[in-house]
């Protein structure tokens, strides 16, 4: 059966990694099997400059009726402050697609372990993920007030919200090490009260997990003092913001990073609606057109999307181990201290894939 992908290439290097992962995509399917339809949609500082919006109504309908959803990059300099932003796309779909769960990966490359800011004894085997909450929070709730000399913001969660976003943290768990570090700042948020008795309330039903908690300020700490301790990290949408933009330096490039954004599954009971995959860098302008992007993190959104969304583990399995051949071999982007072209380094990937029986 053949799946429709919708891609939004954004803005900025947006473009030129979208293509290099669809290259991408295409040959790992050649040797798969793998049968899909690409719908490419306008996204972004891309859509506001056609229609006025980051979000148009076309995008979305696609995106709701996709089966799967790759995203680029968005934001541009000129929309820095404007009323309508990028950005605003970005945090609406998430709401309309129903994307609570936030996974970013964090590995540590042996090849590249000298670009980390830690000692290499420190990120030698770092693999954990973090699983941030996506849809609540501080970052949705009302009331929300801005006058010259008052602000508000309101941090709203719901039993049920911490309690999807913990089963799917413990459930992961399981797949790995078995451990599940949840963090929060129960010593002072009644937010953080509620989340911490939710998370041990859904513990009981995970007898074979090892659950531990962190205060979001000692997490901070230990994500640099001693990162090969966690496992699957599970928290809140503001604290998960923080603390994932902080993991990812941890590699010694953003353009190393993927992620995926899950609800609730397609074809599930409720219906359900497409995952998201993305890069976590942003849209680079300052070498957008320059052909010296790193396209690595938007492959590797792509093989996380044949993996967790269609269960295609071989494909997901063939690029990773491509990317991984290429990044031992040195052929590696300005960012990585290399001076490989975007069109090289996807080059490199596509050809180790199809040297594959």
């Amino acid at each position: 059966m053949t799946k429709k992908i919708v891609t939004l290439a954004g803005d900025g290097i947006g473009p030129e990694i979208m293509d290099a992962g669809l290259k991408v995509l295409e040959a790992v399917a050649k040797k798969t099997g793998f049968d899909y339809e690409i719908d490419a949609q306008p996204f972004g500082g891309a859509a506001i400059d056609v229609f006025g919006e980051p979000l148009p109504a076309k995008t979305l309908n696609a995106a709701k009726n996709a089966d799967a959803v790759l995203l680029a990059a968005i934001g541009a300099p000129k929309y820095e402050n404007a009323k309508i932003r990028p950005e605003q796309g970005l945090l609406a779909i998430r709401k309309e697609l129903g994307l609570f769960a936030n996974i970013r990966p964090i590995r540590v490359h042996p090849a590249l372990s000298h670009l980390s800011p830690l000692k290499v004894d420190k990120v030698k085997g770092i693999d954990f993920v973090i699983v941030r909450e996506l849809t609540g929070g501080i970052y949705f709730g009302e009331p929300r007030v801005l006058e010259a000399e008052h602000a508000v913001d309101t941090n709203v969660y719901s039993a049920d919200e911490i309690r999807r976003i913990a089963t799917y943290a413990f459930e992961l768990a399981r797949t790995r090490r078995r451990k599940v570090t949840s963090v929060d700042k129960q010593n002072v948020l009644a937010t953080s009260k509620l989340w911490r008795n939710v998370v041990e309330d859904v513990h009981k039903n995970y007898p074979d997990v090892t659950l531990e908690h962190q205060l979001v300020d000692s997490c901070a700490m230990i994500l640099i003092t001693d990162p090969k301790r966690f496992d699957v990290i599970v928290t809140e949408n503001l604290f998960g913001d923080i603390l994932s933009d902080e993991a990812s330096v941890l590699p010694g490039s953003l353009g190393l990073m993927p992620s995926a954004s899950h609800g609730a599954r397609k074809g599930s009971a409720g219906g359900g609606n497409p995952s998201l995959y993305e890069p976590i860098h942003g849209s680079a302008p300052d070498i957008a057109g320059k052909g010296i992007a790193n396209p690595l993190a938007m492959i590797l959104s792509v093989a996380m999307m044949l993996g967790q969304s269609f269960g295609d583990l071989t494909a997901q399995k063939l690029i990773e181990s491509a990317t991984d051949s290429v990044l031992t071999s040195g052929i590696l982007t300005p960012d990585l201290g290399g001076n490989a072209s975007t069109e090289e380094v996807t080059g490199a990937v596509v050809q180790w894939l199809m040297s594959k029986e």
